[in-house]
């Protein structure tokens, strides 16, 4: 029987079921690498603020230097430790939509994180991409050529975990290709899914802090970082230029919505991910057969057997990994 294509609102709807028929499990998941974040930082502001107002001041330039990376070193640790998991699980939750599509299940995430993981240096050459690509998308003159190729290369990571034989540029490339004849499907799946999880889910979260009283409770708790802000400073130069000023409570408000969109835009990394690798595999599965390649998962317990034989995990953890549950 022929393949049945899915339309897009069809894989939308679909992702949002795995999504949330998983949702405990994505949510631990996902809890140290969006959290970590958040508190790493924290940590920089609450051990800066310390040392501000209890280390006496300090005239030697180089003790001065290596007091002050001492203070935000821990802080800045924690954080570097979640951004790095946080950057993988774009590529570890699309190996597990395999597991998803069979059983509707996921488990053995650390197999799953060690096939992005075995790849570390490409994978950062891939963000490297990307990152100089958002450099250029903040410059007025390129927002709309900028739109036109993201929508073209939303499939790199993808491909990057369901093709490891390519390069970075080589995964851009093949993201085009799939893309290429399919313009506006992809264009109305990242602007559905987009307005979803960057717009609706976080004004949603925020109203229901703002309701039961967290958001107060959160913008008293970092009044005390905001009053060390030069603001005074900052209004005098906006009077110049009549601007209105600025309230040190409107700026810890805002630090705080913005920080509770941003930590609900990062958990539902999980439902971005599915949704791209199941339009993944629809389109490339419209496009000619080249030759038959095993799939990531087997790959996975060819290259990782012998790493986690003898570690954590058992032998056959990442057999589990790409088989249907027994229970189901």
């Amino acid at each position: 029987m022929a393949k049945k294509n899915k339309t897009p609102l069809g894989i939308l709807v679909e992702s949002i079921g795995l999504y949330f028929s998983n949702f405990d499990k994505f949510i631990k998941y996902m809890t140290f690498p969006v959290l970590g974040q958040v508190g790493g930082l924290l940590l920089v502001l609450l051990l800066t603020l310390i040392y501000t107002k209890h280390i006496p001041q300090i005239d030697n330039i180089n003790i001065l230097i290596l007091l002050s990376i001492l203070v935000t070193l821990p802080g800045l640790l924690i954080f570097t430790k979640a951004f790095w998991e946080y950057l993988v699980a774009y590529g570890a939750i699309n190996s597990m939509l395999d597991n998803m599509l069979k059983s509707g299940k996921v488990y053995d995430f650390d197999a799953h994180t060690e096939l992005i993981k075995r790849r570390s240096i490409p994978f950062i050459g891939l963000w490297f991409l990307f990152g100089v690509f958002s450099l250029l998308a903040v410059f007025p003159l390129f927002w709309v050529p900028a739109g036109v190729i993201a929508v073209f290369c939303v499939l790199v990571f993808q491909v990057f975990t369901y093709e490891p034989e390519l390069s970075p540029i080589g995964c851009v490339k093949k993201s085009m290709q799939l893309v290429k004849g399919h313009f506006a499907s992809t264009f109305m799946l990242m602007a559905l899914v987009g307005a979803l999880t960057y717009v609706f889910v976080p004004q949603i979260a925020n109203k229901l802090f703002e309701v039961i009283k967290l958001s107060d409770c959160f913008v008293n708790m970092i009044m005390p970082f905001i009053d060390e802000l030069p603001v005074a400073e900052l209004n005098s130069a906006l009077a110049l230029a009549y601007i209105p000023a600025i309230q040190v409570k409107d700026i810890a408000a805002f630090a705080v919505t913005t920080t509770i969109a941003q930590i609900f835009i990062q958990y539902t990394l999980p439902l971005r991910s599915i949704l791209w690798g199941m339009w993944y595999e629809e389109l490339n599965g419209s496009l000619p057969s080249k030759s038959v390649k095993k799939k990531p998962s087997e790959k996975l317990m060819e290259a990782s057997k012998k790493k986690y034989s003898s570690k954590k995990l058992d032998r056959n953890i990442l057999k589990r990994a790409m088989e249907k549950d027994d229970g189901e």
